[in-house]
């Protein structure tokens, strides 16, 4: 493990010593920032999301890290005794860090589960709509009629558009939560 201090990431920074900074850190299982600003703390995040090209997961519990959370992908924002900054700059919010487990091996588990899923929904929506349209034109001559109600083309996109998304989001569990947080290891396979 590496452990810096504020004192440090200043001479990194100052001295033009990120890719060396970064290269350090590659050898490491982790890597511990401490005593360091909230513009250091972001700053780390953009060089590791500039650089290494990956994204990056910044957890926060006060607003002190509100800039780390807004510089990285995803911000995940822990109510704690120094307020509520952080939990109103993330993406996610829990109450404690022991949810944090979770909140990325299941619900991201189901999230990217679902989302995969919908886009092949919305892929085939639109294609048979527009496929629809496309031979009705062969039908008409090319005249331009429109073969369905403007009205009608409203209701088809919001039931075929709302209801399959919310239906989704509620029923569709692949793998139960008690298998997901046993074995961590099938996080990767949706990847």
């Amino acid at each position: 493990g590496l452990v810096i201090d504020g004192r440090t990431l200043n001479v990194i920074f100052q001295g033009g010593l990120e890719k060396t900074f970064l290269a350090l850190t590659q050898h490491c299982r982790s890597v511990l920032c401490c005593r360091c600003t909230p513009l250091q703390k972001s700053m780390v995040v953009k060089l590791v999301r500039r650089e290494l090209k990956v994204m990056t997961l910044s957890i926060g519990d006060g607003a002190n890290d509100v800039s780390m959370i807004q510089a990285s992908d995803v911000g995940i924002g822990i109510s704690g005794q120094e307020g509520m900054q952080a939990m109103m700059a993330s993406d996610f919010a829990i109450s404690r860090f022991k949810h944090l487990k979770k909140l990325l091996l299941v619900h991201g588990h189901w999230c990217y589960a679902r989302l995969a899923k919908m886009v092949i929904y919305f892929f085939y929506k639109n294609v048979s709509y527009v496929s629809l349209l496309f031979w009705y034109q062969f039908f008409c001559g090319f005249s331009g009629a429109t073969m369905i109600d403007y009205w009608q083309m409203i209701f088809f996109n919001l039931l075929f558009t709302s209801m399959p998304p919310i239906l989704f989001g509620i029923l569709d569990r692949d793998v139960s939560a008690e298998t997901l947080l046993g074995l961590p290891e099938l996080y990767k396979n949706g990847r």
